[in-house]
């Protein structure tokens, strides 16, 4: 019997399914300890049990982390494919298939984050640890079909585009924090 190229398909979304849930458990237990520490906690177990509290948070803190890997799936996957289209010699494909092998990287990653979830050095060490793998698989896999030019500009285009979306990303939240901080402060 041969080897069914869909098997791994549905690996990206399990991927994310389990970081998020691990994530989101994390967040939840945090996020009750801070309402306990500010007082809301009690006031809030008078009008739901503390089981439907915390699956309500984790649930929602869940959610938000599948929104947030899931977008990142979509920006990666659209600047693998971008950047295949610039650099690599070949365009029917199949360095795309080899490369789409690697999603047993991000299952793995996310079958630990189970085991270390309470863990906040652990958890988003094994996430960056896991990109960091698949990049150099990716990386691999497509030298193949790169000229030494291409690789170049390969990982000068994901690394380029990664740091400026991050920097990006933390400057408009800090701007946002900014605006929220002055808003609720007297001055």
């Amino acid at each position: 019997m041969g080897k069914n190229t869909y098997l791994t398909g549905y690996f990206p979304l399990f991927s994310i399914i389990l970081f998020s849930s691990s994530f989101g458990f994390y967040t939840e237990v945090y996020l009750v300890e801070q309402l306990e520490r500010l007082g809301i906690y009690r006031g809030m177990t008078e009008l739901f049990s503390v089981i439907q509290i915390q699956l309500a948070l984790w649930f929602v803190c869940t959610l938000l982390f599948f929104m947030l890997f899931a977008a990142l799936k979509l920006i990666s996957d659209t600047l693998i494919e971008l950047s295949l289209y610039f650099f690599s010699k070949e365009s029917e494909g199949e360095t795309l298939q080899r490369v789409r092998s690697g999603s047993w990287i991000f299952l793995i990653g996310s079958l630990c984050s189970i085991i270390v979830v309470k863990s906040s050095f652990l958890l988003p060490f094994i996430f960056l640890l896991s990109c960091f793998v698949y990049f150099f698989y990716f990386v691999f896999k497509a030298s193949e079909t790169l000229s030494t030019a291409g690789m170049f500009g390969l990982i000068f285009m994901h690394i380029l585009f990664w740091i400026c979306f991050f920097i990006g990303v933390s400057y408009a939240v800090l701007k946002v924090y900014k605006a929220f901080m002055s808003g609720i402060m007297p001055t």
